[in-house]
């Protein structure tokens, strides 16, 4: 059905016109908009300037389970050895990486990178936390399949920016542009 398309076919091409039902597309609309809303969520504890490492709290308490009960021995002596040291530097990019995980995603701008990077974190996080106590593991293998699942419909084309820029990025032939058509 023609208007059930998210964008015609005057103005796009195969790989930018969806011929999913309008449900499908909301839900991963919604999908999109709740793994940005959990990751703008989680930013409040992370709190600069030192992430929780002065009072043994927030961001450093977390990471420093990957020492403390490890999970992969490799990954337990990079943290030892290199982000604890530099914990905050550490932070501070665990805290821009998250807040654009969820801004992207949100908006859904490049959204195949974004979900990418948020299989990337979410494996970091679950190689700090899997043995925390109290800690739920399907809970970190959800947020990996929920990554996975954005990266392969590329969610950010059902009612996000990427969905309304891709025509415009193929019709140019600006290098931004032809990146940004790959990450979308």
């Amino acid at each position: 059905m023609e208007s059930n398309r998210l964008l015609t076919t005057a103005t796009a091409t195969p790989a930018d016109v969806t011929d999913d039902p309008p449900q499908a597309r909301w839900l991963m609309a919604v999908v999109r908009v709740g793994v940005a809303l959990l990751w703008i969520q989680n930013l409040s504890w992370k709190a600069p300037p030192d992430f929780g490492k002065n009072s043994g709290g927030g961001l450093y308490k977390w990471a420093k389970f990957a020492v403390d009960k490890p999970v992969f021995g490799p990954y337990a002596w990079f943290v030892e050895h290199v982000v604890l040291p530099n914990f905050t530097v550490f932070g501070w990019l665990t805290l821009l990486v998250e807040a654009g995980l969820g801004a992207f995603l949100l908006v859904g701008l490049a959204t195949r990178l974004w979900a990418l990077i948020g299989i990337a974190q979410s494996v970091a996080i679950a190689l700090s936390v899997l043995n925390a106590p109290h800690e739920w593991h399907w809970a970190y293998f959800l947020m990996i399949l929920a990554h996975v699942a954005l990266f392969a419909t590329a969610a950010g084309r059902s009612f996000g920016v990427d969905g309304v820029l891709r025509p415009t990025w193929r019709a140019s032939s600006g290098r931004v542009a032809r990146v940004l058509l790959r990450v979308s």
